[in-house]
């Protein structure tokens, strides 16, 4: 049995990714703008963040991997799930949700410049800071979350949890 105790409530998520959608309105406007959902976290979030954006969007996923032994991740990120739309030109907004050791966003943003894109920004749900192995700036935060094993508004743990409507951080089980 999984102990679970919450750290963002429903509410305050629902703040917050309207606050997001405001500034990424203004920070966009008069620009059309690609939002890409990094698989599968991210997809709740991605959701309820686009119905918050008063712009032209258009909607892609990705879904990388990082192999290793265990649990451990090798460092190298393998794309599973490409983006579809050509995005030459385009202005890109990553979208994740959680930014932990930034590997990963890192790999994605070499990826997408070699695509001649116009710009990439990152906007990720959860950014635990102090795990962080290699510099990244995340440019849309919704919370800064200390250490801990988050579920929850899509954050999983073996495929599960990702239901709940609040983030919560697992005490014991799993």
């Amino acid at each position: 049995m999984i102990v679970k105790k919450e750290i963002v409530s429903r509410a305050d998520i629902a703040r917050r990714v309207k606050e997001l959608g405001q500034a990424i309105t203004r920070d966009y406007s008069g620009r059309p703008l690609v939002m890409i959902g990094i698989l599968n976290g991210a997809f709740i979030f991605l959701a309820d963040l686009v119905r918050e954006i008063e712009l032209p969007i258009e909607i892609d996923f990705i879904r990388v991997a990082s192999y290793g032994s265990g649990t451990c991740s090798s460092g190298i990120i393998q794309c599973t799930k490409d983006t579809e739309l050509d995005l030459t030109g385009k202005d890109i907004l990553l979208v994740e949700d959680i930014v932990d050791t930034g590997r990963t966003l890192v790999r994605l943003k070499e990826l997408l410049a070699a695509r001649k894109v116009a710009s990439v920004k990152i906007c990720t749900l959860i950014d635990k800071r102090e795990r962080r192995e290699v510099e990244v700036e995340v440019d849309y935060v919704g919370f800064v979350v200390a250490e801990g094993f988050l579920v929850g508004y899509g954050l999983d743990h073996a495929q599960q949890h990702r239901h709940y409507p609040a983030i919560y951080n697992i005490v014991s089980g799993g």
